[in-house]
């Protein structure tokens, strides 16, 4: 076990305790990030040279999954938030020095979603815009953002010229008040706005290059840095995900020792909670089992001469996407038959459930895109592949 992940086991109680009091905040409160940053596990993903670990991903999968059990939406922005120092890896020295330079613990923000429109400039790009869901925004130094360069004439092509911004603090602004959610509250994924903003060509990087491994040149020879910003990232959603199902798991075994329902079935006797709860654990064993087992085959691979191809990266989504829906079916079928006192909001277990399901609706753990785009490639239809891949 990494010293960052023990570092999060040793503070578990605190952190639950935090869990309730960040959502009432709608952002972490000051212990939980104190908790987070004296962990050093956003330095995982992070370059040597920049004072990272640039450990491989399933390290930084198992300190996300320890986070999220004991504090869900802590664990959701150690998965975000933590992901980005691998891109950071690959960008500009320049920029890596102005984000790094000073403090190696700086916390960069997104999205990555192409909601800003550019317009090319002399040394860069004038950016606009306003994005959705900045997770962990208020405790970021810098944001990196997707938007979409038009073509002289002002339509997008296609494929569109999609690049990620980062912009420092002071040339965007977080949007108040634009964070009602039913689950993951304690996030603070707020909007934030960007209006006119020169961003200089260094500070930016192109989306589908990245996504297919072209900035890996920018660290040759260093395996963790020629995997797939797709698969990363969408590990990343998914370890903390899993990471939520594990202490809901955990909430809803102490749960059942003492339930006794009013019709008085005891709940560690009855044998359909029983089904529910050894196919959930099954299932949660198997997704981390099955994601983990990936990452060290590209690990792998990549260590042996070979490069990360579109069907490494769409067969990657595919599963990584069911192994996470498994989880959340199974984890539905658990509370349907946990009766009526799992609903309470004086106990944990319903603010887990509702943590996991706002998890589920990310566009990392959701199958409309990553289905057709997988198969529209195995079975060669033609049909153009977009999307995060």
């Amino acid at each position: 076990m990494h010293a960052t992940e023990a570092h999060i086991h040793a503070a578990a109680d605190t952190l639950k305790a935090e869990h309730a009091r960040c959502d009432e905040a709608g952002t972490l409160t000051a212990e939980t990030v104190r908790i987070l940053r004296e962990s050093r596990g956003m330095r995982l993903l992070q370059a040597e040279d920049s004072q990272g670990y640039a450990l491989p991903v399933t390290a930084f999968a198992r300190w996300v999954r320890a986070v999220a059990q004991y504090n869900p939406s802590a664990g959701w922005v150690a998965g975000v938030v933590g992901v980005h120092p691998w891109e950071m890896a690959l960008v500009d020295r320049r920029l890596q020095d102005e984000v790094y330079g000073r403090d190696p613990d700086t916390w960069v923000a997104s999205p990555y979603a192409p909601s800003g429109l550019a317009r090319a400039v002399d040394g860069g790009y004038v950016l606009n815009g306003e994005w959705q869901y900045s997770t962990g925004t208020d405790h970021c130094r810098w944001v990196v953002l997707g938007g979409l360069v038009p073509e002289a004439d002002g339509t997008i092509a296609n494929p569109p010229h999609y690049r990620h911004f980062f912009l420092p603090w002071g040339d965007y602004e977080i949007v108040p008040d634009s964070w009602h959610v039913m689950g993951l509250s304690g996030t603070g994924s707020k909007n934030v706005r960007v209006r006119e903003a020169f961003v200089p060509d260094y500070r930016t990087v192109a989306h589908f290059p990245l996504c297919e491994g072209a900035y890996g040149e920018a660290r040759a020879g260093l395996a963790l840095y020629q995997q797939s910003f797709a698969c990363v990232f969408s590990a990343a959603i998914a370890s903390a995900t899993l990471g939520i199902a594990q202490g809901a798991l955990r909430e809803y075994r102490a749960y059942l020792k003492t339930r006794v329902s009013a019709s008085q079935v005891v709940g560690k006797t009855d044998p359909f909670q029983q089904e529910a709860l050894a196919e959930v654990e099954a299932d949660l064993a198997a997704a981390i089992a099955h994601i983990d087992s990936m990452l060290i085959e590209t690990d792998q691979h990549i260590q042996a001469g070979g490069r990360v191809t579109q069907a490494m990266r769409l067969e990657f989504r595919r599963n990584q996407v069911r192994a996470v829906q498994r989880v959340l079916f199974a984890m539905d079928k658990l509370y349907a038959r946990a009766g009526s006192a799992a609903c309470w909001t004086t106990r944990p277990l319903e603010r887990y459930w509702r943590d996991l399901r706002t998890a589920g609706t990310h566009i990392c753990n959701t199958v409309e895109a990553v289905y057709p785009a997988w198969a529209n490639f195995a079975l060669e239809t033609g049909a153009p592949i977009m999307a995060f891949h």
